[in-house]
């Protein structure tokens, strides 16, 4: 007879939580991942002004070294097809 008892007791239901709307769980997801942002930001080594400065000029450099190539492949590749088309036009 105690199993009917406990079979037939009706658990207390759970109220169901509303949600809250659209906008503050927008605004919790957004201070959420400004919050982390600055965590993994505070972990960052940041270099010095003297390593930027150089890695600066040795992107220039290289990218002036790639520009001049480009140019004299171009400038050659120009003069073989000019040199091309004056022999066989006449």
């Amino acid at each position: 007879m105690a199993d009917n008892k406990t079979v037939n007791e009706k658990k207390p239901e759970k109220k169901a939580e509303k949600k809250p709307n659209w906008f503050v769980r927008a605004w919790r997801a957004i201070r959420k991942w400004c919050h982390e942002l600055r965590l993994e930001l505070k972990k960052v080594t940041w270099p010095s002004g003297k390593d930027v400065l150089r890695d600066t000029l040795i992107v220039l450099v290289c990218v002036l070294v790639v520009g001049v190539c480009i140019w004299a492949f171009d400038w050659l590749s120009t003069s073989v097809v000019k040199a091309l088309l004056n022999l066989f036009a006449a």
